[in-house]
């Protein structure tokens, strides 16, 4: 039985990621992060995210990530088995969050990970938009 506080389509709203000793770092999609997920009641779900600012400063790579899957929630967990991905190394695996609601909105955060070329806790908050 899926937890139904999820279902629906979420728009990003910021995201922030902290190094290992608590260090604020640059946030994950840039300053102006753009973002939709959308977790439908049979157990599908897709996700988009990306860079949202106009124009890049020369020389950095625009930030982009999309993929889709069935997934479970225990109302803590989401867990994905992702079946489409734009990084084809993301098929067949997993994608687990812990999931936490507040403020009126989804808190996703991924498991401690290098990016960017740093170990770092990232979390996305999201708004329900429908």
């Amino acid at each position: 039985m899926i937890d139904k506080r999820i279902i629906g389509t979420w728009r990003l709203k910021s995201t922030k990621g902290v190094d290992d000793n608590g260090k604020a770092l640059p946030p994950p999609y840039g300053p102006a992060p753009n973002g939709v997920v959308c977790f439908q009641a049979d157990a599908r779900m897709y996700c988009v995210l990306c860079d949202g600012r106009a124009e890049l400063p020369a020389g950095e790579p625009r930030q982009f990530m999309s993929y889709a899957g069935n997934y479970t929630f225990d109302g803590t967990t989401l867990s994905t088995r992702v079946d489409a991905s734009v990084d084809a190394s993301r098929i067949g695996g997993d994608q687990v969050r812990s999931v936490r609601f507040e403020n009126g909105g989804m808190m996703l955060a991924p498991p401690r990970r290098l990016y960017l070329g740093v170990m770092q806790r990232q979390e996305l908050f999201w708004e329900r938009v429908a």
